[in-house]
């Protein structure tokens, strides 16, 4: 099955005693991930450190309060898939329980005893993206891509994506679906009547200034207040508006404010604090967790549980009593001075 299928289906197909993500492109498996765990609890394992018993385990073993994972997830499973080949197929042959195994892996080759059985029990899904047109393939995925971006903005953004504004995202824009994602969700926030349209798109998307923002929101999150700064007089000098700079900080900045309500949660309940993980919750990249990580640690916890106030403030002000340019611009340099790193944050977690 297509990732892309998969995350546009209303109905979650059976996953079976073992499901695969596969393909080489991070954001796709891990909204597939999400999606295959449909609100479940699921614990997680790391496939180089992994050990077949403790997966085995989590599978079978009940537990007395009623907490149990339904879903084992194993990342960056391929050499766990390699060392326990025999062990997968008669876990695929014979489960012993009902729950599901999943395994994320970079490649599933279909030739294998393993992916056969998969295929006929359980659920593979192909979170590859083509990179020619052989057969159509370019062309077909780039379809199904439109299809699944307008889904999202409904479904996740709350945003109607005009036709005409999906075909010149696909233009400006790197066959890229999480930078696509980025991008309608900053633009639904810069849309006063709820649809992105092609002019919406084209005075904020793909343009050096995009990721000139990027820069200085990592600036931003780890301290760098000088050079978030220099950043942000280069982005008001090139004639962009403080609004939509805003709408990008603001994207950003709400997942570490996510990350540090689910810390506060979880040491609430007694539960290990692993940021990795929370990260990933919180709507993080994969390949962007080790980065953030140590970004969340700069910012520390009472700034972060305070970051969702401070922006909502933010919108207020530069919509309403500040919304002049200097005014505005105003607003940005102080939310910068907060995450400066002249205030030294406390210790988030590990």
């Amino acid at each position: 099955m297509l990732a892309l299928e998969l995350l546009v289906a209303k109905q979650l197909p059976e996953r079976g005693p073992l499901a695969a993500v596969y393909g080489d492109d991070d954001y796709l498996r891990r909204e597939v991930l999400m999606r295959l765990r449909g609100g479940e609890s699921a614990a997680f394992f790391t496939g180089k450190e992994a050990d077949w018993r403790d997966v085995h385990d989590a599978l079978t073993t009940m537990s007395l309060f009623g907490d149990d994972a339904q879903v084992v997830v194993v990342e960056e499973a391929d050499t766990f898939v390699t060392a326990n080949r025999d062990k997968l197929e008669n876990w695929v042959k014979s489960p012993q329980s009902a729950r599901t195994l999943v395994l994320e892996v970079k490649t599933f080759p279909k030739t294998t005893k393993l992916a056969k059985a998969t295929e006929k029990v359980g659920l593979a899904v192909d979170c590859g993206v083509p990179s020619d047109n052989k057969g159509g393939r370019l062309n077909k995925f780039t379809s199904a891509a439109k299809k699944w971006l307008a889904h999202r903005a409904k479904h996740v953004h709350q945003c109607e994506l005009d036709r005409t504004a999906i075909d010149r995202l696909f233009d400006l824009l790197p066959m890229s679906l999480g930078l696509m994602d980025q991008e309608v969700a900053k633009l639904s926030l810069l849309s006063d009547s709820g649809v992105i349209d092609l002019p919406l798109v084209e005075a904020n998307v793909g343009d050096w200034r995009t990721r000139q923002t990027w820069d200085m929101i990592d600036a931003m999150v780890e301290g760098r207040s000088a050079e978030a700064m220099k950043q942000l007089d280069k982005l008001l000098a090139a004639g962009e508006e403080p609004i939509p700079i805003l709408a990008q900080v603001a994207y950003t900045l709400r997942k570490f404010a996510t990350a540090g309500r689910l810390v506060e949660q979880a040491e609430a309940a007694g539960r290990r604090v692993y940021l990795p993980q929370i990260l990933l919750e919180a709507g993080f990249w994969k390949n962007k967790v080790d980065d953030a990580t140590q970004q969340l640690k700069t910012i520390g916890r009472p700034r972060a549980v305070q970051l969702s106030r401070w922006l909502l403030d933010m919108d207020l002000a530069m919509k309403g009593y500040n919304s002049g340019h200097d005014a505005a611009r105003l607003e940005l340099e102080r939310l910068i001075a907060r995450l400066s790193d002249a205030a030294k944050p406390a210790r988030v977690g590990r």
